[in-house]
């Protein structure tokens, strides 16, 4: 069978969800007019997909910064292309000239952004994390079933077909039980530094649109752009940023469980260096998941001696991927098209490559009003969730020795052997005498995504974080 026959036909295909009919015309001239809102950094990649799909016409950007905004504007001019521009997402998703969006926004603005656009009857791509709490993550995925729209999410490997027809043969049984899914981001993170004072905003920023939800407070790192990534009110951490690409590995092969697991644990905690981010950049995350566990790693610091130039250690060849362990063997792949499966003894057995375009398949939804299940808000939400997960648990732990955290681990081997290897990372950079913070195990009704047990009124009041007035999801 051709390849994209297959995926249609497989197991894996899904559901097809309907448009509402305020949300399926599409511009006069027959093209999507589509915004992108975010410019800078992936943002890019965003402009190049649109400019690429041949029934999509790039129509508008939209920033906070004026600066990103001339910059794009004036290359896309050169090319010929003439976008109309927005410093205020409210003021866009208002605009009758406009059939969807796209997001890459800082996190705490991806729900927010998102639910405005589509109960204004635009489509909508949301990159990952496509939400910075679980509460709202659950808000996006009803709001696409509430405003019958087409939400997609930006975690790639959904449209990289190897991964795909990989879980497809495995659910013959050619390796037996899934046992535990691994995934892992030892991916270089470098300080952030330390400022003395607040500092200001870029010339010209509108730094209240830019806070959204959050407390407009004192902007306390020197890089106003990305660093963000690393402070709590904005950011989630490697987990929440990186991790959701592969934890969406670690769901799709349990089969794409439709609900949160009921338990977690994470530990670890951010060290190396005293800056202005305040997330984990070592971390280890254990969710009690049905079929599998599912476990994942972070690691922002190098192989030893805090020295960049040695590099980030691998997990059987891994740095940035995942290793799926089932009971005749792995199914081993890195943060790209293509992943192989070995055996017992790490000899390949089969190899799987090939992708198609994220976004194209977004744009193409939108035009036919269908939409396969593993590239909607429900999955995004759910993955993301398992991020969200981890960093209350952690959150809500302390400071703990590591003989107390290896008696705690006694009766989990997974992370017991994970902690091991995380302690010798640790002292490989000379960091010894080490407390990491041992999280709390967090207990979740999976029908109602909402916290229970012990620490769960703690863990509900973080998942509930601050939202202006003016900057209120439409739904909640």
């Amino acid at each position: 069978m051709k390849r994209r026959n297959f995926l249609s036909t497989s197991v894996f295909a899904g559901t097809w969800s309907l448009l509402a009919p305020h949300a399926s015309a599409i511009g006069a001239n027959g093209k999507l007019r589509v915004a992108v809102v975010g410019v800078k950094g992936r943002g890019s990649s965003h402009i190049n997909a649109i400019k690429s799909h041949p029934r999509a016409t790039l129509a508008a950007l939209c920033d906070i910064d004026p600066a990103q905004l001339a910059s794009k504007q004036k290359a896309l001019a050169k090319d010929n292309i003439k976008v109309e521009t927005f410093s205020d997402y409210r003021k866009l998703c208002e605009s009758k000239d406009i059939d969807a969006i796209t997001i890459a926004t800082c996190n705490h603005t991806h729900t927010l952004i998102a639910l405005t656009a589509a109960a204004n009857g635009k489509h909508v791509y949301v990159e990952k994390p496509v939400s910075h709490n679980i509460w709202e993550g659950r808000k996006l995925a009803d709001g696409q079933r509430d405003y019958g729209v087409i939400i997609s999410h930006g975690f790639q490997r959904r449209s990289e077909t190897c991964w795909e027809e990989a879980f497809a043969w495995l659910k013959e049984g050619h390796l037996g039980k899934l046992t535990l899914a691994r995934g892992f981001c030892y991916k270089p993170r470098k300080s952030i530094g330390k400022v003395s004072e607040a500092q200001k905003a870029p010339e010209g920023v509108d730094y209240d649109v830019w806070s959204g939800p959050r407390k407009v407070m004192p902007i306390m790192r020197k890089q106003f752009h990305y660093d963000w990534h690393w402070q709590s009110p904005y950011g989630n951490g490697d987990l929440g940023n990186q991790g959701p690409h592969q934890l969406d590995v670690c769901r799709w092969a349990l089969g794409d469980p439709m609900q949160l697991p009921e338990r977690a644990l994470s530990l670890g905690g951010r060290f190396g260096y005293d800056d202005d981010g305040d997330t984990a950049n070592t971390q280890i995350l254990y969710l009690d998941a049905k079929p599998a566990p599912i476990l994942f790693e972070v690691r922002g610091l190098p192989a030893k001696g805090l020295d960049w130039k040695e590099g980030m250690d691998k997990y059987k060849g891994v740095n940035i991927g995942n290793v799926i362990e089932y009971e005749g063997g792995t199914l081993t792949g890195g943060h790209g098209a293509g992943c192989v499966v070995k055996d017992k003894d790490g000899k390949e057995i089969k190899k799987f490559k090939g992708r198609q375009d994220h976004i194209h398949n977004w744009v193409d939804a939108c035009f036919s009003g269908k939409q396969r299940a593993l590239h909607g808000a429900e999955n995004g939400h759910l993955s993301a969730a398992l991020a969200h997960y981890g960093t209350h648990s952690l959150n809500l732990g302390k400071a703990t020795d590591p003989e107390e955290i290896n008696a705690a681990l006694k009766d989990n081997a997974p992370v017991a052997e994970a902690f091991a290897r995380m302690s010798e990372h640790l002292a490989a950079n000379g960091l010894k005498n080490i407390n990491p913070r041992l999280g709390v195990p967090l207990t979740i009704d999976p029908k109602t995504e909402k916290f229970v047990g012990n620490f769960a009124d703690k863990a509900n009041a973080l998942d509930r974080e601050h939202y202006r007035d003016e900057f209120k999801l439409p739904n909640a």
